[in-house]
């Protein structure tokens, strides 16, 4: 179910609608792009360009490269997204699934938390975005993609924005030095407010009286040990459960092996032992179960698997947060989910004190 719930547009200037999403499954495609065309015709495909964003951490876009390899198809996406959740499954020994040690939340909320560390890691690893830009001419749809939309808490409400809009105006580019990291793999949240940097961007939009627009964070060209993700910064997750993956890309689908991607003793005992694990056979193990044999599908995650980590993980070397006027006073602020934080991903030491990141401001027109 799809509820259009604001939409603003006022002859000129970008185009603004927010829509309410009632997922029908845990994991489920909704076409976004398809909907607006059909509530709001010319109002929003006269725009060329549109910026799609979601509030929440286990449910955004694929970047529109991604899709377009994939051909846009609901299909080929399922089977693509199908291989990262049989990497990451349901019921591994995920610490930040062990409520128990979850100190934030109460025992009511305890009680109806879903145990999604799984989708947390999926929505990572398969490189789905909280904002990404389309530019798209045809009638391909934009999905957005929902991976905990049912629980044993019962159905999720999500909140999707999206901004159409004619072109993009550079308005200030600076860079932002950040303490790094001692630990070698780590994952630093940048909304942490001792960090400052959230304070400098919204200072920076405020300056410059932007009201729709994005920060686009960067890594510079030279770094190859880091990347960046938009994802809830929960310390369970991101401390043990994240570095784990880094460490040990098959960790959690190694621990199910005997369930999930094989059929009993179909594979030697010897190799039961994840650090004997040949990478090639598990991925050929977790891609016929999927099915998904299609040469499409089966080469794009392939060509994962043959590069280092941070490629299989898809960890991104720059990521967009959203600027909204929702209160419509002509400056917009940084529009994201109460759980969302950037996060600075590291599987090597910076070789220093200190990280440099790239941030440029753009205006929507």
């Amino acid at each position: 179910m799809i509820l259009v719930n604001r939409h603003t547009h006022a002859g000129k200037g970008p185009f603004h609608a927010t829509l309410r999403i009632k997922p029908a499954s845990r994991v489920d495609l909704i076409d976004v792009r398809g909907k607006l065309r059909e509530e709001f015709g010319s109002d929003f495909t006269r725009y060329p360009k549109a910026f799609y964003i979601s509030d929440h951490t286990t449910a955004g876009y694929l970047d529109q490269r991604l899709a377009k390899v994939l051909e846009h198809d609901s299909s080929n996406i399922q089977d693509y997204l199908q291989v990262f959740l049989k990497l990451f499954p349901p019921d591994a020994d995920y610490r930040h699934d062990k409520l128990h040690l979850r100190t934030e939340l109460s025992e009511q909320q305890r009680a109806v938390e879903p145990r999604n560390a799984d989708s947390h890691l999926a929505f990572m690893g398969s490189g789905l975005r909280s904002a990404a830009s389309y530019e798209l001419r045809g009638e391909e749809p934009v999905w957005f993609v929902e991976l905990d939309g049912v629980h044993v808490g019962g159905t999720r409400h999500r909140r999707t924005t999206v901004i159409a809009y004619t072109g993009e105006e550079d308005v200030a580019r600076m860079q932002v030095t950040l303490p790094a990291s001692p630990r070698s793999i780590d994952a630093q949240n940048l909304r942490d407010p001792a960090l400052g940097l959230i304070g400098q961007l919204e200072g920076l939009a405020r300056e410059h009286r932007v009201a729709f627009g994005r920060f686009e964070i960067s890594l510079p060209l030279e770094e190859r040990n880091a990347g960046l993700t938009v994802n809830e910064y929960e310390t369970l997750l991101m401390t043990h459960d994240l570095r784990d993956v880094l460490r040990d890309p098959l960790r959690f689908a190694a621990q199910i092996g005997r369930e999930a991607l094989q059929a009993p003793r179909a594979i030697p005992a010897k190799v039961l032992n994840y650090a004997q694990y040949d990478v090639v056979q598990v991925f050929n193990k977790v891609m016929d179960q999927v099915g998904a044999r299609r040469s499409l599908v089966e080469r794009v995650v392939n060509r994962a698997l043959a590069l280092p980590v941070s490629h299989f993980l898809r960890m991104k070397r720059a990521i967009s947060l959203p600027i909204l006027d929702r209160k419509g006073e002509g400056v917009g602020e940084i529009g994201w989910g109460t759980y969302q934080s950037p996060i600075l991903v590291q599987w090597k030491g910076a070789g220093g004190k200190t990280r440099v990141l790239n941030v440029r401001l753009v205006r929507f027109v």
